[in-house]
């Protein structure tokens, strides 16, 4: 995850994250939104990217991943999902 540095000048900062639900827990990234007045703001500032520099990069990552998912789906068509439980039609 990238620090991204909004037009407003603030940044958004990936942070782990996690939570108790329903007995179980969870564990995610988010993203923080700072300013100027956070003492980490100079830390994270030096490495924040734009918004448009993440998409760009992400938009390239994607296209370099489009012959891999081509092969899997090519995978799957020929040999199906070898991790999934065949359903055996009973009850």
């Amino acid at each position: 995850m990238y620090v991204i540095r909004l037009p407003n000048g603030n940044l958004l900062v990936p942070e782990s994250a996690t939570a108790s639900v329903d007995g179980g827990r969870y564990i995610g990234d988010v993203y923080i939104e700072i300013g100027p007045d956070d003492a980490d703001y100079e830390r994270f500032a030096g490495e924040a990217i734009t918004q448009e520099e993440f998409d760009e990069r992400r938009r390239r990552w994607q296209e370099g991943d489009e012959p891999l998912r081509r092969q899997f789906l090519d995978f799957l068509a020929h040999h199906g999902n070898p991790g999934r439980v065949q359903d055996s039609g009973g009850p």
